[in-house]
């Protein structure tokens, strides 16, 4: 509330649109459209507005008493039902030799537009009036704009030290911003953080997306933030438990545990034989596929939520599933086409360290990795309202012989039972690209072709045309 010794100040003040000063007491029609119109603050100044009861025009006291019974009536327009959404206002009684003043300090309201019985009133300058459709369209727009997701938010009983400061120093702000840059900036960290709003300067404290992503424990203040790994025997929750792990900690930390463990502990490969001299690699399941639906849930999932992401890994399939079901834009049915973002900063913190895109790509490429490597099309759960599940079905030894593997361009001379590394080391006799070398295969994602194929050849059966550039777009392939 505005202190004692600022009131005189006001009462002279030219912001005569923050302003309404009147000597009438009873008519409340009057009063609630003031205190509206402040709600709605028109200006966008964010600056809280205030109705003087006892001061005339000229911002003279007018010499009135303001007792008890007026004090609780205006006091009771907050919360009558009259106004809505609530304003947040508080109401104080200042006695001055010349007389009282009531003063109502109205705050701006974050959920514009505001009405009283059904009406907009808004303040020109020192006029008030109702707002014209344009005028509301403003400020439902703004009302938009205000309504920070939860990752923006403060978490109020965190401070500065209850984030990992070295990594994001060292680490992280080197990749949001250019080297150049950041020797230019001589801001404190905290400022540094709020620029990239993981730090809330107003309630002095870090945002939830600081915690999550660089908390030093983040599970702290928020009891769900962690992923539950349990390994049942058989197909369903009946069956005994073989493994179970928890990761938790910051996204920085946790993420690059997870794909490790995803790697190590979920996918396996087997050899198949297709001829009675040749046999090929079989993986149970694609890495990247597994890899890119973890890493959505962690993205996608709902943080205020006490139920972990849960990776469960049965005989023949894997369920993923996080709290909070489709947002936004997307719906059941328009997914996956239409995306949106829960933990928008969050999700632009994954994509500076490299661990999602945002080109809203993940289901599509999920079902072709799926495909390309003999497993059934993973089966998305988008109807229920709090959670999203997702389950990706092993691949069959009866799917084995449909592998998509095999080509269709293939030329019939070439032996049908040929392994992928014969037909890398064969296609290979002449330079070709990683791209040329994943189509002839059969393959769509070269980025996971190149990782699960070409990578391990290389050294041994093929070597890069270009070995000092390993990353050239120029980069070619050629058989020792």
């Amino acid at each position: 509330m505005i202190a004692k010794e600022d009131i005189l100040e006001l009462l002279k003040s030219t912001e005569s649109y923050r302003v309404e000063r009147t000597i009438s007491t009873g008519n409340m029609d009057k009063f609630c459209e003031a205190i509206c119109a402040f709600a709605n603050d028109m200006p966008g100044s964010r600056k809280n507005g205030y109705l003087i009861i006892g001061a005339k025009d000229d911002g003279s006291i007018a010499g009135m008493e303001v007792d008890d019974a007026l004090l609780k009536k205006i006091a009771g327009i907050r919360s009558d039902g009259n106004i809505l959404p609530l304003p947040a206002m508080s109401v104080e009684r200042f006695s001055f030799p010349e007389g009282d003043l009531l003063v109502a300090e109205v705050r701006p309201s974050d959920l514009p537009p505001v009405r009283y019985r059904g009406r907009v009133f808004i303040r020109v300058g020192p006029r008030r009036d109702i707002a014209t459709e344009a005028e509301e369209r403003i400020l439902a727009e703004r009302r938009c704009s205000f309504m920070a997701t939860f990752d923006a938010t403060p978490c109020l009983n965190a401070k500065l030290e209850d984030l990992d400061i070295d990594y994001i120093k060292t680490r992280y702000l080197p990749m949001v911003f250019d080297e150049e840059t950041l020797a230019d900036d001589k801001r404190d960290i905290k400022e540094q953080l709020a620029s990239i709003h993981l730090y809330d300067r107003d309630n002095n404290s870090p945002t939830y997306a600081g915690i999550i992503l660089f908390g030093i424990n983040p599970k702290y203040f928020l009891l769900g933030d962690y992923v539950q790994f349990v390994r049942f025997a058989g197909r369903d929750k009946g069956g005994d438990i073989l493994n179970e792990r928890q990761f938790a900690g910051p996204l920085y930390k946790m993420l690059p545990t997870l794909e490790s463990f995803v790697k190590d502990a979920i996918i396996t490969q087997r050899p198949v034989p297709e001829s009675l001299f040749r046999e090929r690699t079989v993986w149970n399941y694609p890495e990247g596929a597994i890899r890119e639906l973890v890493m959505n849930a962690c993205m996608h999932r709902d943080y205020q939520a006490n139920m972990p992401i849960r990776l469960y890994q049965f005989d023949d399939y894997i369920e993923v599933m996080n709290a909070g079901g489709l947002y936004g834009e997307a719906r059941p049915e328009n997914f996956p086409s239409v995306n949106d973002y829960r933990n928008p900063l969050v999700a632009e913190a994954m994509r500076v360290m490299k661990y999602v895109n945002k080109f809203n790509r993940g289901v599509t490429r999920v079902q072709e990795m799926l495909k390309d490597n003999g497993n059934p099309p993973a089966e998305f759960d988008v109807n229920t309202i709090t959670a999203f599940r997702v389950n990706i079905h092993a691949t069959k030894e009866s799917d084995l012989s449909k592998s998509t593997s095999q080509p269709l361009s293939q030329p019939l001379s070439q032996p049908l039972s040929q392994s992928i590394e014969e037909k890398i080391v064969e296609f290979c006799k002449e330079p070709r690209s990683g791209a040329e070398i994943a189509a002839y295969c059969g393959f769509k994602d070269v980025k996971n072709f190149r990782e699960r194929y070409l990578t391990p050849l290389l050294g041994t059966r093929i070597q890069m045309t270009i070995p000092d550039k390993p990353t050239s777009r120029f980069q070619k392939y050629i058989t020792k």
